[in-house]
């Protein structure tokens, strides 16, 4: 295995290999560093990708690494345990301690989500548990849903998931805090608002049948969605100084995947809260063109510093 690469990509999953497919046919040696699961190995179908509707998160990365092979890219199941910069490129250190190098760097490392301490609920993540109406609306239509959270994002969540079933109510597992404006729209939509605590969830495998409150009492229902805060899954951006958004939570980037770092590119989930299949590939395909584009100039531009033209 060879030890310096033009590329090394950071995370497997469908940004990242979206963005070695990109690279490997524009003729560079990369190295992508697969971490382990990606965020949605629970999920029973990734939706919403063209021509790849309803398939299997594991089939998606499985067709996209045989399609990998022609192009010589590696793809090695190890986390990058640690970066910095070089001189001229990157080091990478790989759980275990071996060093690898790039003259670039694109993470695609994504996010973890911080779900809700509520007995059963991960248990059901990714079943009958979700964030993303756009990803599992179609799949819960006109069934029972509840939107478990407080504040603006649960307001926004219970307004969108509307739209897919008028048999919603919205569980806060407290004070609901929300303007009386929200709630008024709330109310003029037959959305209840419920802030009693929420003990458990319950039903038959992963499948959600009922919320059960605290102090007794329940109310069926066949879906949950939630809005889980999120953190980064690697230390990588912060190791290497990128800038972050304001809250902390997504690195920040140009249109074209640039970090405030030159020669770290950045993303998918890890870069913002809209976070689908497609998003993430169309993400990783642009970064890595913008990245390649990006060195063949440099490299035009040294060319002819050194030719003396």
């Amino acid at each position: 295995m060879k030890t310096s690469y033009d590329v090394i990509v950071v995370g497997a999953s469908n940004a990242g290999l979206s963005a070695a497919l990109v690279l490997g046919r524009a003729c560079r040696s990369v190295l992508v560093l697969d971490g382990g699961p990606p965020r949605n190995a629970p999920a029973d179908a990734a939706h919403g990708f063209l021509t790849r509707d309803g398939t299997l998160p594991a089939e998606l990365l499985r067709i996209a690494r045989e399609q990998l092979i022609p192009y010589g890219v590696e793809v090695r199941p190890v986390a990058a345990a640690g970066a910095r910069a070089l001189p001229e490129g990157f080091q990478v250190e790989l759980a275990g301690g071996e060093l690898v190098e790039a003259r670039r760097l694109l993470l695609a490392s994504g996010v973890r989500d911080l779900l809700p301490e509520v007995p059963g609920l991960r248990e059901r993540w990714g079943q009958s548990v979700h964030h993303c109406p756009y990803c599992h609306g179609w799949e819960v239509r006109d069934e029972p849903i509840a939107v478990y959270g407080r504040g603006d994002m649960a307001f926004h969540q219970a307004v969108l998931l509307h739209h897919w079933s008028p048999d919603l109510v919205l569980l806060t597992g407290g004070p609901a805090e929300m303007t009386a404006d929200q709630r008024h729209q709330l109310s003029a939509l037959g959305i209840e608002v419920i802030e009693s605590a929420v003990e458990r969830l319950e039903g038959p495998g992963p499948q959600l049948q009922r919320v059960v409150f605290q102090g007794g009492g329940s109310l069926a229902r066949s879906a949950l969605f939630v809005g889980p805060r999120q953190e980064q899954r690697s230390t990588l951006p912060t190791e290497l100084g990128c800038a972050c958004t304001e809250d902390g939570v997504y690195v920040n980037t140009q249109p074209g995947g640039q970090t405030s770092v030159p020669g770290v590119y950045a993303a998918g989930d890890m870069t913002g809260p809209l976070q689908q299949v497609a998003q993430a590939v169309a993400g990783g395909a642009l970064a890595a063109a913008t990245l390649n584009n990006e060195l063949i100039f440099a490299d035009a531009r040294r060319q002819a510093v050194a030719t003396g033209r």
